[in-house]
């Protein structure tokens, strides 16, 4: 089997994540298999945040069961049963190296919650992410800032929040520093991140100081020139992840990220379950 095949998606949701409506973890882990992954981390949403709906503004559909007066109230990861269905799945595919996770959104807005969540270490990855964005009067998901203000200016504070979220949180993996990205309008034009190299290499710098990992999430590619000012910043760690919210899109695009990491002198562990080590360390 290709040493390239055999790779850790380190970044993946099933049943147990509220948006995952096509997720299922025995599918997921049987199609790793199948696709010769020498591993999965299951990383469940933990959203703590609560999401305004400005008056007039569509939410995906299936989220209306969230909408109460205005204000998405997203459902919390049942992890007692979420960490069941873990052990299920790797007495089923011991051949498959399968991880407990937590995807926790805004955590340094949510301390005494995140605490009680991670309290007893039964997570084997815990990713940290911003998927909102201050508001008057509360918060919102990302791409609702890209219709109130100019997409320029959501992007720089959303990588301002990833530095705060850095420098008051114990981060392990930071998840996707380019998810606003995902949300960038037709109408400013093409994306080009060099017009934000200095709100990036201030994030990365942030992370790199404490010794975190940054992702590669796949869902977007990433641009190289975030790999580069990662290792020019001191970044020496780096995990893989498919943002997978189905079954089928498990270990999507994981082979170009490796390549990827690797053209930037980072290599994998010996232990799949690890972050890939990078040249500054």
């Amino acid at each position: 089997m290709s040493p390239e095949r055999r790779l850790l998606d380190g970044h993946a949701h099933s049943q147990w994540s509220w948006d995952a409506s096509a997720g299922s973890m025995f599918e997921s882990c049987r199609l790793a298999v199948e696709a010769g992954l020498a591993g999965i981390a299951f990383t469940e949403h933990a959203d703590l945040t609560d999401w305004l709906l400005p008056e007039g503004m569509s939410i995906r559909p299936g989220w209306e069961r969230y909408l109460n007066d205005g204000t998405l109230r997203l459902p919390q990861l049942d992890v007692e049963n979420y960490l069941a269905s873990i052990e299920e799945c790797r007495a089923q595919f011991p051949q498959l190296a399968i991880l407990s996770g937590v995807e926790i959104s805004e955590p340094h807005w949510h301390g005494d919650e995140v605490a009680a969540l991670l309290a007893g270490g039964r997570f084997d990855r815990v990713l940290s992410s911003v998927h909102a964005g201050k508001m008057p009067g509360g918060a919102c998901e990302i791409s609702v800032l890209f219709r109130q203000h100019p997409a320029v200016e959501v992007i720089s504070e959303y990588l301002a929040e990833i530095v705060r979220l850095v420098e008051t949180f114990e981060v392990q993996v930071l998840a996707h520093i380019d998810y606003a990205v995902r949300y960038w309008p037709r109408a400013a034009g093409a994306y080009d991140p060099r017009e934000f190299e200095a709100d990036y290499r201030r994030a990365l710098t942030a992370l790199a100081k404490i010794d975190a990992a940054l992702e590669i999430n796949t869902r977007l590619p990433l641009d190289p020139l975030i790999v580069h000012w990662w290792v020019e910043s001191g970044g020496c760690a780096i995990t893989l992840g498919s943002d997978s919210h189905d079954p089928a899109t498990v270990g999507h695009g994981l082979a170009e990220a490796a390549k990827l990491a690797r053209s930037f002198g980072f290599e994998p562990s010996t232990d799949p379950r690890s972050p890939w080590r990078g040249p500054s360390r």
